[in-house]
């Protein structure tokens, strides 16, 4: 049977999910689209994912690459989907790409972004499921200089869950972008780099808050950054506040999309 590849950009809430990665006894993202996929075209078809995200973490660029029947048009794929998915699922694109693509290993970066809240109103019930409640001022200053030690080529030892990583990975990630943005309400933390580990970005924000409130002095990263374990870094930030962005990867991959 002819097939061809196929790129899914999804959405997601990761309140409901342990996480993206199919388990046998927990619902997850990967395991939901994988269901629908075998109930419109009748076989079993793997979906691979850009990344593992972790559980309540939630995304509007995830990326997710299939091999469909040949009949399946990106966008005849899209709409059976989108009719049968979960209503915490959506698929947002669907693109022809070429044969060698993968969404995990053809990627080229990916990008996250975390929300804290620091005023009252962050406990909200309507902005509490996707938020860090700080409730504090955080020095912009400081967050700025922590973020500033993060750009370019690094380990990352010390902000990795420990013995997740393949065995002799040297934890080596290039960080192209960071930023701490003021929102209304509090602060946005964007990163993107080639590659992340376990749990990294909620390990870089738990310890930039402690920076940003005072418990930690200023060039805490800096020096983690030389770290060869993770003993010495703040608790991670909690998951539900952290979204997969989007993910990007080389224009020659994509081909025409129906």
């Amino acid at each position: 049977m002819d097939t061809h590849t196929l790129q899914l950009v999804t959405q997601y809430d990761g309140g409901r999910f342990s996480g993206w990665q199919r388990q046998l006894d927990a619902r997850t993202v990967q395991g939901e689209i994988e269901a629908v996929l075998a109930q419109i075209t009748g076989q079993h078809i793997a979906v691979a994912g850009a990344g593992r995200t972790d559980s309540g973490v939630h995304a509007t660029g995830q990326v997710a690459s299939i091999k469909v029947p040949a009949r399946w048009t990106p966008q005849a794929i899209r709409r059976a989907l989108n009719a049968m998915l979960p209503d915490d699922v959506w698929i947002a694109e669907a693109h022809r790409m070429a044969p060698e693509f993968h969404a995990r290993f053809s990627a080229m970066a990916r990008r996250y972004s975390y929300l804290v809240g620091t005023d009252e109103a962050a406990r909200s019930p309507f902005r509490r499921r996707y938020e860090w409640a700080i409730r504090r001022p955080l020095g912009p200053d400081a967050l700025a200089g922590e973020t500033e030690a993060l750009l370019g080529e690094h380990i990352f030892k010390a902000f990795a869950k420990a013995r997740t990583a393949p065995a002799g990975d040297d934890h080596r990630c290039t960080v192209q972008y960071a930023r701490w943005k003021p929102r209304e309400g509090g602060w946005e933390f964007e990163i993107e780099a080639n590659r992340f580990l376990h749990h990294m970005v909620r390990f870089l924000v738990g310890t930039m808050i402690d920076v940003g409130l005072g418990r930690r002095p200023r060039g805490t990263i800096a020096r983690l950054l030389t770290a060869t374990d993770n003993l010495d870094t703040s608790s991670i930030a909690p998951a539900h506040a952290l979204t997969l962005r989007a993910v990007r990867y080389p224009a020659a991959l994509y081909l025409c999309t129906d």
